[in-house]
Protein backbone atom coordinates (compact mmCIF):
# COMPACT_ATOMS: atom_id res chain seq x y z
CA UNK A 1 0.00 0.00 0.00
CA UNK A 2 2.67 3.25 1.02
CA UNK A 3 4.29 2.27 -2.34
CA UNK A 4 1.11 3.72 -3.94
CA UNK A 5 1.59 6.73 -1.87
CA UNK A 6 4.91 7.64 -3.07
CA UNK A 7 4.46 7.32 -6.96
CA UNK A 8 1.67 9.57 -6.83
CA UNK A 9 3.49 12.57 -4.73
CA UNK A 10 6.16 12.35 -7.50
CA UNK A 11 3.76 12.56 -10.46
CA UNK A 12 1.90 15.68 -8.49
CA UNK A 13 5.54 17.24 -8.40
CA UNK A 14 5.80 19.66 -11.63
CA UNK A 15 6.26 23.33 -12.28
CA UNK A 16 5.76 25.27 -15.30
CA UNK A 17 8.65 26.97 -16.81
CA UNK A 18 9.25 31.04 -15.84
CA UNK A 19 8.41 33.47 -18.33
CA UNK A 20 11.02 35.79 -18.27
CA UNK A 21 8.20 38.68 -17.78
CA UNK A 22 10.33 42.30 -16.01
CA UNK A 23 11.93 45.60 -16.47
CA UNK A 24 14.94 45.32 -18.91
CA UNK A 25 16.33 48.40 -18.88
CA UNK A 26 16.03 50.89 -16.19
CA UNK A 27 15.73 54.78 -15.72
CA UNK A 28 18.64 56.56 -17.18
CA UNK A 29 20.18 53.37 -18.88
CA UNK A 30 20.84 54.04 -22.30
CA UNK A 31 18.91 52.67 -25.09
CA UNK A 32 18.84 52.25 -28.88
CA UNK A 33 16.41 51.41 -31.71
CA UNK A 34 14.69 47.88 -30.97
CA UNK A 35 16.38 47.27 -27.98
CA UNK A 36 13.40 45.92 -25.38
CA UNK A 37 12.59 47.53 -22.44
CA UNK A 38 9.68 45.23 -20.65
CA UNK A 39 8.15 42.43 -21.27
CA UNK A 40 5.14 41.86 -19.40
CA UNK A 41 1.38 40.41 -19.86
CA UNK A 42 -1.23 42.91 -20.43
CA UNK A 43 -0.94 46.96 -20.34
CA UNK A 44 1.00 47.47 -17.05
CA UNK A 45 3.28 50.00 -18.25
CA UNK A 46 2.24 51.86 -21.56
CA UNK A 47 4.42 53.75 -24.17
CA UNK A 48 5.57 57.02 -23.84
CA UNK A 49 7.63 58.93 -26.40
CA UNK A 50 10.31 57.05 -28.42
CA UNK A 51 8.83 53.75 -27.11
CA UNK A 52 6.32 51.52 -29.20
CA UNK A 53 4.58 48.03 -27.98
CA UNK A 54 4.79 44.92 -29.69
CA UNK A 55 1.12 42.47 -29.97
CA UNK A 56 2.43 40.45 -27.09
CA UNK A 57 2.71 43.97 -24.78
CA UNK A 58 6.48 44.15 -25.21
CA UNK A 59 7.52 47.59 -24.99
CA UNK A 60 10.71 48.69 -27.15
CA UNK A 61 12.72 51.27 -27.98
CA UNK A 62 12.22 52.69 -31.54
CA UNK A 63 15.03 55.98 -31.11
CA UNK A 64 18.26 56.62 -29.41
CA UNK A 65 18.65 58.00 -25.55
CA UNK A 66 17.76 57.33 -22.27
CA UNK A 67 14.89 55.57 -20.88
CA UNK A 68 12.64 57.30 -18.37
CA UNK A 69 9.43 55.87 -16.50
CA UNK A 70 6.76 58.60 -15.23
CA UNK A 71 3.40 58.20 -14.02
CA UNK A 72 0.61 59.97 -15.47
CA UNK A 73 -2.98 59.91 -14.25
CA UNK A 74 -2.21 56.84 -12.62
CA UNK A 75 -0.81 54.97 -15.60
CA UNK A 76 2.88 54.27 -15.73
CA UNK A 77 4.25 55.55 -18.43
CA UNK A 78 7.87 54.43 -20.40
CA UNK A 79 9.68 56.79 -22.68
CA UNK A 80 13.10 57.57 -24.56
CA UNK A 81 14.71 60.52 -23.94
CA UNK A 82 17.21 62.07 -26.35
CA UNK A 83 20.55 62.21 -25.07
Amino acid sequence: MAHTKAQGSVKGNRDSIAKRLGVKLFGGEKTKPGSILIRQKGSKFFPGNGVSMGKDFTLFATIVGLVNFKTLRGKKIVEVQHA
